[in-house]
C-alpha cells in the first residue's frame, strides 16, 4: 500500500505545452488492441488493425526518448501502486456499473487481486458465450477493452494545478474517465488542487470534452478546440472551472468543422517553441480558415475572430505558423493525416514526432532552424542536443499512427517547469 503524501510532496503543474518536461504519464499498447478486428474497428474508433507489438516496440523507444528528459510514469504502475487501497476498490466497485450493466461485475472488483484487476480494467472482460454468439461467432463484453488507452492525453488533461477528466464522446472509453479520476484522486504523486472539469461525474447528454481539444499556451491563456468530440455545453462548463480552478482569464474556442479528418484540435496545431506552432494551412489560411471565439469567463458573450493568429496577437501571443506538410496541397493532407501537427515538447523548442511526416521536418528544418535528428542517434548518443539547440527528433510510429495520434496524444504531462 502507498504512503499517502500531500500534494506539495507529489505535485502536478502544467503551465504551457513546451515548458521543460519533468514528469509524464503514458500507457505502453498490450493486449487490449487485440479485441480491435476489422468488423467492429469503427467501434473501437480505429481506421486500422495495428499489429500489437510493433506498436509496442515502436512506444518503447518514445519512452526511452520521454525517459530522457523526464520521468515517465505507466498508467498501470500507477494503478497497481493505489489498487489495494480500500477507498479506491470502493471507488471502482461503486463506478464500474456505469459502463457495465453485469451485476457480479462489482464484486468480482471487490475480490480480483490488484494486478489482475488492472489487467481486467485495461484489457476488457468478454462476457460468456450463448449458443446464439457460439453460433454466429460474435463476442461481447461485459467491460470494454481499452484500446486508446495509450492516447492518455484525451481523458485527463493538467492545467496549471488542477485537473480536467475527460468526457468522453463514444462509450467505449468511459472506462478510461473512471481509471484517471482514481489516480488524480488517490495517487500521491498526483496531488492537485482540484477538478477543473470532471468528466467521470458528467452524465448529461451532449456535454461532453476531451483532452485533445485542450491547449494551455500560458498559464493564463487556453485554446480550446469545439470538434466532434467536445461540445458548446461542456467547454462553456470547462471555461468556467479554467477560471475558478486554474486562474485562466482568456480563452480561444477554435471551431472545427463538423466532418473533419481531425477529431481534435491538436491534429491541426501544437504549440513547439515560445515563437512558433506548426498548423495545417487549409483550416488557418484562405476562405476555409475556422473561425476562433474570444471567451473570458468573465464576461458575457463572446467575440469571434476570422484568423487565429490575430487573436492570438490580441491577448499577447504572436506565435508564426510552420506549415504541417510544407506548402503542397497533397503533402498538407497526407500529412495531417498522419499526425504531421501532433508534436510533445520536452523543452521549448525540442519536439518529438513521426518521422514519416518528411514534409513538415523539412518546413520546420527551413523555415525555423529545427535540425532533425534520428530517434536512435540520439538515444545511442551519437547526437548530442546542446540547451539552445532547438530540433525535432524523429521516431519510427507506422503502427502506432493507425491510432489516429501521435507524441502530444501519447503523453499526459504532470510537471513541466515554467516556459515564461
Amino acid at each position: 500500500m502507498v504512503t499517502r503524501t500531500t500534494p506539495a510532496q507529489g505535485r502536478i503543474r502544467v503551465t504551457s505545452e513546451i515548458g521543460t518536461l519533468r514528469r509524464v504519464i503514458c500507457h505502453t499498447p498490450g493486449s487490449e488492441l487485440l479485441a480491435v478486428t476489422p468488423s467492429n474497428r469503427e467501434q473501437f474508433l480505429y481506421d486500422d488493425i495495428i499489429d500489437v507489438e510493433q506498436a509496442r516496440r515502436e512506444h518503447h523507444r518514445f519512452r526511452a526518448i520521454l525517459s530522457r528528459f523526464a520521468e515517465v510514469l505507466e498508467v498501470r504502475e500507477l494503478l497497481l501502486d493505489i489498487i489495494d487501497e480500500p477507498e479506491v476498490r470502493r471507488f471502482l466497485m461503486t463506478r464500474v456499473m456505469e459502463v457495465s450493466s453485469s451485476e457480479p461485475l462489482g464484486g468480482e472488483v471487490a475480490e480480483t487481486p490488484g494486478a489482475e484487476l488492472i489487467r481486467m480494467f485495461i484489457e476488457g472482460k468478454e462476457s460468456p458465450q450463448g449458443p446464439i454468439s457460439r453460433l454466429l461467432h460474435k463476442v461481447s463484453y461485459e467491460l470494454p477493452p481499452l484500446p486508446n488507452l495509450f492516447f492518455t492525453r484525451d481523458a485527463a488533461m493538467v492545467v496549471n494545478e488542477g485537473v480536467i477528466i475527460g468526457a468522453m464522446k463514444y462509450a467505449v472509453r468511459w472506462t478510461e474517465e473512471l481509471l484517471m479520476k482514481a489516480l488524480f484522486s488517490y495517487h500521491p504523486l498526483l496531488g492537485n488542487r482540484g477538478m477543473i472539469y470532471d468528466g467521470a461525474e458528467e452524465h448529461r447528454s451532449d456535454y461532453t470534452i476531451e483532452g485533445g481539444d485542450v491547449l494551455i499556451l500560458r498559464p493564463d491563456l487556453a485554446m480550446v478546440g469545439l470538434s466532434e468530440r467536445s461540445s458548446p455545453a461542456a467547454i462553456e462548463g470547462l471555461v468556467d472551472g479554467l477560471r475558478d480552478t486554474a486562474g485562466v482569464e482568456h480563452v480561444l474556442v477554435v471551431v472545427l468543422p463538423a466532418e473533419s479528418p481531425a477529431i481534435h484540435l491538436d491534429m491541426i496545431l501544437t504549440m513547439v517553441d515560445r515563437e512558433h506552432c506548426v498548423v495545417y494551412p487549409p483550416y488557418f489560411f484562405g476562405p476555409a480558415r475556422l473561425p476562433v471565439l474570444y471567451y473570458r469567463p468573465d464576461r458575457k458573450g463572446v467575440r469571434e475572430h476570422s484568423d487565429a493568429f490575430a487573436a492570438l496577437r490580441k491577448v499577447d501571443l504572436p506565435l508564426e505558423p510552420i506549415c504541417c506538410g510544407g506548402h503542397h496541397p497533397t503533402t498538407q493532407e497526407r500529412e495531417q493525416w498522419s499526425s504531421g501537427c501532433n508534436f510533445v515538447a520536452v523543452r521549448p523548442g525540442v519536439v518529438l514526432g513521426y518521422t514519416r511526416n518528411e514534409a513538415t521536418m523539412r518546413e520546420m528544418e527551413k523555415e525555423a532552424g529545427y535540425r532533425v535528428v534520428n530517434a536512435l542517434d540520439f538515444l545511442t548518443g551519437d547526437v548530442d542536443l546542446h540547451d539552445d539547440t532547438k530540433a525535432v527528433i524523429a521516431f519510427e510510429g507506422a503502427e502506432l499512427v493507425r491510432g489516429g495520434g501521435g507524441g502530444r496524444c501519447m503523453t499526459l504531462p504532470v510537471l513541466r517547469e515554467e516556459a515564461w
